[in-house]
């Protein structure tokens, strides 16, 4: 090296040069050979595949965000209008719709819920294991809402399929990560056993095809054995809620020939029991003008306050004396409630005629959810 660098001129002390020379040529050997190993152990690993990150016990991303979402700091209403918003995709005025509640009430707690979530500092963490049971009824509540949407848009063409779809495949993954909660399956059974109808659902041109009038040779039959089987697994469980009970009731209107009406009421009575909301009494007053009349629904109906919802007038229009049909017998195939009765003593039914405003509200979701959870 003296000889590459000294050319003709040697430095003033060669002997002291040689010998910096030397140490400094060793320390930068021995730093290199003490970095070897973790070097090579670096460009290893940029040989190999990425491995997955843990991602906890929710595995679909989209249903973890929603977990993630659905923080119980926030109100019900705040988590599932937030949720809806923010990973739905829904608009203000769908959200409102859904919720049976004001535009601008929609629009408050969704500010209020950012607000609350900034000053209290609520981390964006997933949720463990252990506290996703504290979530379930806010995110049972977005899938069914979503669904909802979907079902019956808030605006432009009638069905929205990809939400519909989406709700599903939501639904399904909950199952699989809780297969041992009642209410799950029962959602999942409800959403498969509407989902089976909408291929009857929608005229040619894009109309309301109403239950009664519905071909149902074109109702999907996989997706309602699917649903049955599943409304069967709730059955033997004994632990009826209310989608449980809404999914047997579809269960019922997607069972043979002709919907029977008997049943249908006797199922609606549990549902109020659990849940005494308008929504609810208003939709059973449609199971007791097809078993009893117009007139004992009508009375019904004139006892709530809805102000705003927009399938009130018409239930109650189409129960008015001037569009009442004479009560027709109960068909021979009647069967009792297949959940346990909650009172000594259900009703004696008849079955009667149909009409559109109650076979609108057949046709939809009820809305049931939002007054199930949100209140």
């Amino acid at each position: 090296m003296a000889v590459q660098k000294w050319d003709e001129t040697p430095p003033p002390n060669p002997g002291a040069w040689i010998v910096t020379t030397a140490r400094n040529r060793a320390i930068d050997r021995l730093r290199r050979e003490s970095t070897r190993e973790a070097r090579h152990a670096q460009a290893l690993l940029l040989q190999q595949p990425d491995e997955p990150q843990e991602v906890g016990p929710v595995r679909d991303d989209q249903l973890r965000m929603i977990f993630t979402c659905c923080h119980p700091a926030l109100s019900p209403l705040a988590q599932t209008a937030l949720t809806l918003r923010l990973l739905g995709g829904l608009e203000v005025a769908e959200i409102a719709r859904a919720c049976v509640v004001p535009e601008a009430t929609v629009a408050q707690r969704i500010v209020r819920a950012k607000k609350k979530i900034r000053d209290a500092g609520i981390p964006y963490r997933v949720p463990a294991a252990a506290e996703l049971p504290d979530r379930l009824t806010s995110v049972l509540t977005v899938l069914y809402l979503v669904f909802n949407e979907g079902y019956s848009a808030t605006s432009g063409p009638l069905l929205r399929t990809d939400l519909c779809l989406e709700a599903i495949r939501l639904a399904r993954a909950l199952a699989e990560l809780m297969p041992d909660e009642p209410e799950v399956i029962g959602l999942l059974a409800l959403l498969l056993l509407t989902e089976a109808r909408r291929p009857a659902r929608v005229g040619p041109s894009g109309e309301l095809v109403v239950l009664a009038e519905q071909d149902r040779r074109l109702w999907n039959r996989e997706l309602i054995a699917e649903g049955h089987e599943l409304v069967r697994r709730c059955l033997r469980r004994n632990q009826p809620g209310p989608y449980q009970l809404q999914a047997a009731i579809n269960a019922v209107h997607t069972d043979g020939p002709a919907t029977d009406w008997t049943q249908v009421l006797a199922l609606y009575d549990q549902l109020l029991q659990h849940t005494p909301t308008p929504i609810v009494t208003l939709n059973r007053a449609v199971a007791v003008a097809e078993v009893h009349g117009p007139a004992q629904a009508l009375a019904a109906i004139d006892e709530l306050d809805l102000p705003g919802y927009h399938l009130l007038p018409a239930a109650r229009a189409d129960c008015s004396p001037a569009s009442a049909v004479p009560p027709m017998p109960a068909p021979p195939t009647t069967r009792p409630s297949p959940w346990p009765p909650t009172t000594p003593n259900e009703p004696s039914c008849r079955r009667d005629g149909r009409s559109f405003g109650r076979e609108h509200l057949i046709n939809s979701l009820h809305h049931l959810a939002a007054l199930i959870s949100l209140r």
